[in-house]
């Protein structure tokens, strides 16, 4: 089951995220000068207002032709400022973010098998897309607003204390209400960015379903189910996003309304305070008052793309503290021989009532196959997944080689296995790369060619007109499903691993194409420990061993010719399958 990570505070999620600033500091010290720079400007700008009306009002006037130069200068020191402080920022985030993301997507590759079948794929593909988008405008635009208006509002205030202290005491008063205001407006703000990203994520796991099942959706007439699932979702989603911009628009008019309303009182008592004052001090004053309320409604305007980020890396971070699989082997081998032991094993997965698997014993000697019958549910696809450690276990042991298959280091044991399943994964790119993937992605191109021969997959490649070059599409999809398994088995066979599991290997295959795996799968089996889960009995009859699993036990073992004479759980099996193909042949 998926951990539940505790929430944090806002504050400590944004700290975590501000984290990732740290490699790029230099970048960010340049930024913040140039921020201070065009925030600078804005409060020398009312400076030189009240400068130019004294100036002007003075009897000799002097200085004044160097006012279009200071006004030029100024403007000059402005846009050098907003340059460096939104392009260095820019490059911080858009770094931040690439990171954040990287590392997301390096985490699912760590996390464990049961982490993917308790968790929604398309909210796993929101996050690294739409969750990551949110955390730039945090990183990005809300911090520049920050910066930039922050500093801003800082050196306006700084400019209106210093002329008037006492009258500019008016912006102490209204501040409690500007704090209890944002402070509820980010409350909501957050939760309701935190829907929406859920909803973003249905709404990708509702269009991958579709993308991926669209020949079962339109064999079985699912098109309007599927487009009414996917306009409630839609729906939810718009009345999340509606609820985000009503709180936002109601936010803005009521901040404005607040600084309106001190602005207004400020000009009023302005009147009487600054009776003794020049009307340069007057009109500077004002002039700096009135230049408050853009920035501190550019804050506000932050501070909701601020929630949003804040809620989307919470999600995030929840990815990041996951616990990934459990790897505390240290042992190491080139090679194993193949010896296989399964030394009184159970097993229960998290949440379960029942154990999937109850005291299993059994030894598969080096270049043995052992066959695992039984009906679906029973229990050898969780036997094989344990082997691959692709779960837990915490009763009994695996030995491989008679060492603990815990004690491995992890990738070291997964390099001993070759794996072959029912449900075959390909990738969009060449056949060559498919069959040479990951690890054996420097194989040289005879080899490739000689598990696609072995694996009898040559026959149709060679009738593509780019061969091992030819692309496949997503997950195969231009391919039969006997093509898809062969290439499968190929890829199995080019690892040329000590273990061979098949889990089901040869199912999609029609009976000719089955015939010719079979007999390579006879010769490869030679030097290899495989483990085998048939559907198919017809297929393990040769097993030096067939495990028959019923909800987790192992009810019978033997050779196939002993299990059919003592005439029990595996002869009834064979028996209802001998009677399937007999009325197959019937109707044919």
């Amino acid at each position: 089951m998926t951990k539940k990570v505790n929430s944090s505070p806002s504050t400590e999620i944004y700290k975590r995220l501000i984290s990732y600033v740290k490699p790029y500091i230099g970048l960010f010290v340049i930024s913040i000068v140039g921020f201070l720079m065009y925030s600078g400007t804005q409060t020398l700008f009312a400076a030189l207002i009240k400068h130019i009306i004294d100036t002007l009002q003075s009897q000799s006037r002097e200085g004044m032709y160097y006012l279009p130069v200071l006004f030029c200068g100024l403007m000059i020191v402005h846009g050098i400022g907003a340059f460096l402080g939104n392009y260095y920022l820019a490059k911080v985030s858009v770094n931040v973010v690439h990171a954040l993301r990287c590392e997301i997507f390096n985490q699912y590759i760590k996390l464990p098998t049961a982490y993917f079948d308790s968790n929604n794929g398309g909210h796993m593909i929101s996050r690294i897309t739409n969750n990551v988008g949110q955390v730039t405008q945090a990183t990005t635009d809300a911090v520049r607003t920050i910066v930039r208006e922050g500093f801003t509002v800082i050196g306006l205030l700084i400019y209106l204390f210093y002329s008037n202290w006492m009258l500019s005491m008016v912006f102490v008063a209204i501040a409690p209400i500007i704090v209890v205001l944002v402070s509820y407006v980010s409350k909501r703000l957050r939760t309701i960015s935190k829907r929406i990203q859920e909803s973003v994520g249905d709404i990708t796991h509702i269009a991958s379903e579709l993308i991926s099942g669209h020949r079962v959706v339109r064999s079985y007439g699912g098109e309007i189910y599927e487009i009414e699932r996917f306009l409630q979702c839609s729906l939810y989603n718009r009345r999340q996003s509606l609820k985000l911009a009503t709180t936002i628009s109601i936010h803005n008019p009521i901040m404005q309304f607040v600084i309106a309303i001190a602005l207004s009182g400020l000009m009023y008592m302005a009147l009487f305070f600054m009776k003794q004052s020049t009307v340069g001090e007057f009109v500077g004053y004002l002039t700096a008052a009135f230049l408050l309320p853009k920035p501190i409604r550019q804050l506000s305007d932050a501070n909701g793309d601020i929630q949003k980020g804040i809620a989307a890396a919470e999600s995030l971070f929840e990815i990041l503290d996951e616990q990934t699989e459990i790897d505390q082997g240290t042992f190491e081998v080139k090679r194993t021989a193949g010896l296989l032991e399964f030394k009184n094993l159970s097993f229960k997965y998290d949440g379960a009532n029942e154990p999937a698997l109850t005291d299993i014993n059994f030894t598969a000697e080096p270049g043995q196959t052992i066959a695992l019958v039984g009906a679906s549910g029973g229990g050898k696809s969780t036997l094989v997944n344990l082997v691959s450690r692709f779960y837990p276990y915490h009763q009994g042991q695996i030995l491989l080689d008679g060492v603990d298959i815990n004690s491995y280091k992890l990738a070291n044991l997964r390099n001993q296995i070759a794996l072959v399943n029912q449900q075959v994964t390909l990738f969009n790119d060449t056949i060559a790369n498919n069959i040479a993937y990951g690890a054996l992605a420097g194989a040289p191109r005879k080899d490739i060619e000689m598990a696609a021969t072995d694996a009898y997959a040559m026959d149709f490649i060679a009738k593509l007109e780019r061969g091992l070059d030819t692309e496949i599409g997503e997950n195969g999809v231009k391919l039969s499903g006997g093509q898809r398994q062969r290439l499968a088995l190929a890829r199995a066979l080019l690892k040329d691993a000590p273990l061979l599991i098949l889990d089901e290997a040869t199912s999609a295959l029609d009976t000719e194409s089955e015939r010719y795996i079979q007999a390579a799968l006879q010769k490869v089996m030679l030097n290899r420990t495989t483990l085998v889960i048939a559907h198919r009995l017809s297929t393990i009859e040769n097993a030096d061993l067939i495990l028959v699993i019923e909800q987790g036990h192992i009810v019978e073992r033997g050779t196939h010719q002993a299990l059919l004479e003592k005439n029990g759980a595996y002869a009834r099996l064979h028996s209802m399958q001998f009677k399937d193909q007999v009325a197959e042949s019937k109707d044919k």
